[in-house]
């Protein structure tokens, strides 16, 4: 006998683990899409019909043991449940299709993490008032496929938390009827360019954000935003409640076991009315998010009464009329505040404007005099004026100084005519003449001529003094 452990290949404990680790590696490549049975039943499908509110109109099909997620029927697409519970509601968005058509893929190939991160995004950005573009997802992450053709999402720069809990994901798909012109065929993902016009600062403005710590808090915690009721209040889930089989179109056809199978199935504890009390209650409660990051304040979203009656048809339409009227009301609150602003702004200046008036005024009153005597001087007037005044100051100097030359000269003219007489009396008498006086000088005139010459001489001076006549006696 040998050593029983002797024909065994002996190895060391790390050599087995990586056997073990192999062996694994090998068994998940086999599980390809193209070798896997879908699970799900007529049961499961109305599970799904009320679960996640199809639509009544809506086309469900139950795959056969030879059809595979990659192939489905002409006209229709495939859907895992994963997808719903990562937040996809029939019919799905615009934004969602505009990614899957733009990345050239199909609704199935997206995984749990990559349908829950958009779906979350195309709520945060309606919850902001905003549109998911595919711009603004190629900013925030990147789409990124494996060998066997599934998307994924990376980003670098948000902390994007999500998991999917479910083990056997991979076989619980089936068929929806292709309404909305999606890609049915898996195809070879189209990654999105990155926008270099798109930072993190036009992100910021895009939602509304103040600064980016709050757009990283919001995306870390993105799975809440794929609840119901974030979906609901975005207008992505009706939560109908119109998954009975009875409500269901003719076309689809549902065998009798598969309902009664759905109506004498358990049931949670407690009955179906409380199970109803419970979600309508929770429906009108108050969603209310708050958080402890100081940079995020709690918002709250009150549901009325007729949306739970089912009543409010184009709620997501009267929810922009209404953004929209709050907007004008703004709007027309602020024009209002700069009307306002803007007459009292009008009332100071036209208080400034007659203050000013009624300095220019006193200014023109007291630079009135001086300027009519400015426009006096320069008028021909004036100048009239000023020749007569230098006239009559001529006339005036002529009057006094010739008048006092004249005198001058008269008694100037009667003195030296008198010595004359004098000198001619001396002459004629032969005698000298000390002093001359009056008595002297009006005595008898001699009988010659020189006597009469003087005399006559004499009377002349004496007339021109009288008449006031210019004569030159010498």
């Amino acid at each position: 006998m040998g050593d029983p452990t002797s024909t065994k290949n002996l190895s060391t404990k790390g050599d087995h683990f990586v056997a073990r680790r192999e062996g694994v590696k090998k068994t998940y490549k086999a599980t390809k899409t193209d070798d896997v049975v879908s699970t799900v039943t007529g049961d499961a499908l109305l599970a799904f019909r009320k679960k996640y509110y199809f639509p009544n109109d809506m086309v469900v099909k139950v795959p056969a043991r030879s059809d595979r997620a990659c192939s489905p029927p002409l006209r229709f697409v495939t859907v895992y449940e994963f997808s719903l519970r990562a937040g996809l509601r029939f019919p799905p968005s615009p934004e969602l299709s505009d990614i899957l058509m733009i990345c050239g893929v199909s609704l199935a190939q997206l995984s749990y993490r990559a349908m829950s991160i958009i779906m979350g995004l195309i709520v945060l950005f309606r919850d902001r008032g905003a549109v998911l573009s595919p711009d603004c997802l190629a900013r925030m992450g990147r789409l990124i496929g494996d060998t066997q053709g599934r998307i994924s999402f990376r980003s670098k720069w948000l902390d994007i938390r999500t998991r999917d809990l479910s083990k056997s994901w991979i076989s619980d798909f089936f068929y929806v009827k292709n309404d909305w012109n999606l890609l049915e065929k898996w195809g070879k993902l189209r990654e999105l360019p990155i926008p270099l016009h798109l930072g993190a600062e036009e992100l910021l403005k895009i939602l509304k954000f103040s600064d980016i710590d709050t757009l990283h808090y919001e995306v870390r915690y993105l799975s809440r935003y794929i609840d119901e009721e974030y979906l609901f209040k975005v207008g992505l889930s009706t939560q109908a409640g119109r998954s009975h089989a009875q409500m269901l179109k003719k076309s689809v056809k549902v065998s009798e076991a598969a309902i009664q199978s759905s109506k004498i199935s358990p049931k949670r504890p407690g009955s179906e009315d409380n199970v109803q009390t419970v979600k309508k209650k929770r429906v009108e409660e108050v969603l209310t998010v708050t958080s402890k990051d100081p940079h995020i304040s709690p918002s709250k979203s009150h549901i009325p009464e007729d949306v739970l009656k089912h009543q409010c048809v184009g709620r997501r339409y009267t929810e922009e009329l209404n953004q929209k009227i709050d907007c004008l009301h703004i709007e027309l609150v602020d024009a209002q505040m700069m009307i306002n602003q803007q007459m009292k702004d009008q009332e100071i200046l036209v208080a400034e404007n007659k203050r000013l008036q009624s300095m220019l005024s006193e200014r023109e009153t007291q630079q009135l005099p001086s300027t009519v005597i400015d426009d006096f001087k320069k008028s021909a007037a004036f100048k009239i004026i000023v020749e007569d005044h230098i006239q009559e100051a001529r006339n005036h100097i002529y009057d006094v100084e010739v008048k006092a030359l004249e005198a001058d000269c008269m008694e100037e003219g009667f003195i030296r005519g008198f010595m004359k007489g004098v000198r001619a009396v001396q002459r004629k008498t032969g005698a000298e003449i000390d002093g001359l006086t009056p008595s002297q000088a009006s005595g008898d005139p001699s009988s010659d001529s020189g006597g009469e010459e003087i005399e006559s001489e004499l009377q002349k001076a004496f007339s021109l003094e009288e008449d006031e006549d210019d004569i030159d006696i010498l």
